[in-house]
């Protein structure tokens, strides 16, 4: 499997998540999920192996910014539900090597990654 980096251009993370990944020479496909409609697979494979609380941003301005009601009494379904609907509540920069799945950038997590 082709290692995928999956976020949008526009984010900061992101762009420092492809620049390290350039830098090294790393193949990977990037995908734009504000170009490219996310497929709901994609996103049942990411809970499966790292949980929904691992995939939901609870620190992005849109989770911030939905309603109370929205926000309680979160599970696995109601996240599924929320995160195709709006793919910025996603934690990005997501990178999947096919073994690895990881959430955010941090340069040694990557490094294992890809090594």
């Amino acid at each position: 499997m082709m290692t995928t980096l999956y976020g949008f251009k526009s984010c900061d993370t992101v762009k420092k998540a492809r620049k390290w990944l350039d830098d090294r020479g790393v193949p990977y496909r990037y995908f734009d999920y504000r170009v490219e409609k996310l497929e709901p697979k994609t996103l049942d494979d990411w809970f499966a192996r790292a949980g929904w609380e691992a995939v939901l941003n609870k620190n992005s301005t849109t989770f911030k910014e939905l309603p109370e009601s929205e926000k309680a009494h979160l599970d696995a379904g109601k996240a599924r539900t929320m995160i195709l609907a709006e793919t910025n509540l996603i934690k990005r920069p997501v990178l999947d090597t096919g073994r690895i799945l990881l959430f955010g950038f941090k340069q040694d997590a990557y490094e294992q990654a890809v090594s």
